[in-house]
């Protein structure tokens, strides 16, 4: 009787029921194909839509339009929107209410992009885990904090005569102090080790964009300060206060009604 190297592999679909290996072969770029999109759905998890994320989704699409407003538009009106629209120590005395509320409109460098990938990451998870009114509370009252604990300042030197009167003119318009503040919030709900390395991260970050701003400059350290403000703020005030937040408002973040925050 001659002798198998092997067991004999049975298969009910293959002639005398012995196994060809072929269906193994189809069934290897069927299992790839798989992976690939449970890898891929994984992935789109973290991109905002309007149903999981209306607040960041719908932020963005502003920030879009005023971003192909700044690209198309005609030179002297957008000028005199951003003029308009900023919140240095000059305009905010004038404006108060008016540059208070568009200032985080625009995005001056146009690196739409950019912030969206900032976004998906800072503030929708926020998003997620509380809601949309929490998270625009969030949001909101970072950029107002920032901007009134860092301007409010350089307005009193320059009323005091500390400061020229031509000092505190600059274009002080965007989103940082809004996702710094989110950010924060974040990091603060970490745990052990990633809380540290989210804090690490948050500082590293606020001290690379001044050092690679111009450091010298008023306006650089004022922006830095309003960095660091919004980011600690978030960290110590919001974070702690999300963390009590009831489980059962929790539940359901998709909802915006019943969210103060």
């Amino acid at each position: 009787m001659p002798v198998h190297a092997g067991p004999m592999l049975r298969d009910a679909g293959s002639p005398g029921g012995v196994s060809t290996g072929r269906d193994d072969l189809v069934a290897l770029p069927e299992a790839a194909g798989t992976t690939a999109k449970l890898r891929a759905r994984r992935w789109l998890r973290f991109v905002p839509t309007p149903r999981s994320t209306p607040f960041t989704f719908g932020y963005l699409v502003l920030l879009l339009g005023t971003s192909l407003i700044l690209r198309f538009g005609d030179p002297a009106f957008t000028e005199r929107l951003l003029a308009v629209s900023s919140t240095d120590a000059h305009n905010l005395w004038r404006r108060p209410i008016a540059s208070l509320l568009t200032s985080a409109l625009w995005i001056e460098d146009g690196g739409w992009l950019g912030y969206a990938v900032i976004f998906a990451v800072a503030v929708a998870p926020l998003e997620r885990r509380f809601g949309g009114l929490r998270t625009a509370a969030v949001f909101f009252s970072g950029h107002l904090l920032a901007t009134l604990a860092t301007e409010v300042p350089v307005m009193a030197l320059i009323s005091s005569g500390v400061l020229p009167a031509s000092a505190g003119r600059w274009l002080d318009i965007g989103v940082s102090y809004g996702f710094l503040t989110t950010a924060g919030a974040l990091v603060h709900l970490l745990r052990g080790r990633a809380r540290i390395a989210g804090i690490v991260a948050l500082e590293l970050f606020i001290v690379s964009v001044y050092v690679t701003d111009d450091p010298v400059s008023l306006a650089a350290v004022v922006t830095a300060l309003g960095h660091a403000c919004a980011a600690h703020f978030g960290l110590f005030i919001w974070g702690p206060r999300l963390r009590r937040v009831p489980i059962t408002a929790r539940s359901h973040p998709h909802l915006w009604s019943g969210r103060v925050r």
